[in-house]
């Protein structure tokens, strides 16, 4: 009988003990932190506070084109992404950025110096995508100066509609509505880093190509526009 006690006392320890591990582990993964089992990057929390006040934020957007190579800490990688199109009411889900008929076209992808990665709204966090450090192949220069060196921000954003959200349409249509949402979001982004002190600018011109073998995109998400953002060069 004493065996038997002993052996039940030994199995629940253990059991507390794996529990505890996995909490840390989750812990670990709320502070923005890479989890130990992915590679998947979980942002803090909001900083709802931060920033200019808005007139003054409208008064100081300005776009600029050149970085230094200084990166963004983890808190103004959570807070852009969240500013971008991340989940202000969560009792329904809508986001920073409205929609036509709140179908939440545009996803936004991150290149960042370690990978590829994509926003997931519902949990605050880049889900990792591929490796490597694709920057420099996906920018391009002005169509206007195509010789000009083109600075490579520490973080590359990328907005894509995907004309799937709408279900049935004529293609023009969903590239309108997605065009006219991802400009709501290029927006959100251009004030947040305005109010923060990066500097950023709507961008066209990519390597639509490269972009979509990276990201593996089907024929309906449509590629609309990038965000370079970064700390201003010195």
């Amino acid at each position: 009988m004493r065996t038997a006690i002993l052996a039940l006392l030994m199995m629940m320890c253990a059991a507390q003990t794996a529990f505890g591990a996995n909490n840390s582990v989750a812990d670990r993964g709320t502070t923005g932190t890479i989890a130990a089992d992915t590679k998947d990057i979980k942002l803090n929390p909001p900083d709802k506070k931060r920033g200019l006040p808005f007139m003054e934020t409208l008064s100081v957007r300005a776009s600029v084109r050149e970085f230094s190579d200084k990166e963004l800490s983890l808190q103004d990688l959570s807070d852009l992404a969240w500013a971008a199109n991340g989940i202000n009411r969560p009792e329904s889900g809508k986001i920073t950025a409205p929609s036509a008929m709140n179908r939440q076209d545009v996803v936004v992808y991150y290149f960042l110096k370690s990978g590829a990665y994509v926003y997931e709204p519902k949990g605050h966090v880049l889900r990792h995508l591929v490796d490597g450090d694709f920057r420099a192949q996906v920018v391009r220069g002005r169509p206007s100066a195509p010789n000009r060196p083109v600075s490579v921000p520490p973080v590359l954003m990328i907005l894509v509609s995907d004309g799937k959200k709408f279900g049935n349409g004529s293609p023009e249509m969903k590239r309108e509505w997605g065009a006219i949402d991802a400009g709501i979001v290029s927006q959100n982004i251009a004030l947040f880093c305005a109010a923060t002190g990066l500097k950023t600018v709507p961008r066209a011109s990519t390597d639509r190509a490269k972009v979509k073998e990276i990201l593996k995109l089907d024929d309906e998400q449509y590629i609309v526009l990038n965000h370079p953002v970064g700390h201003a060069k010195e």
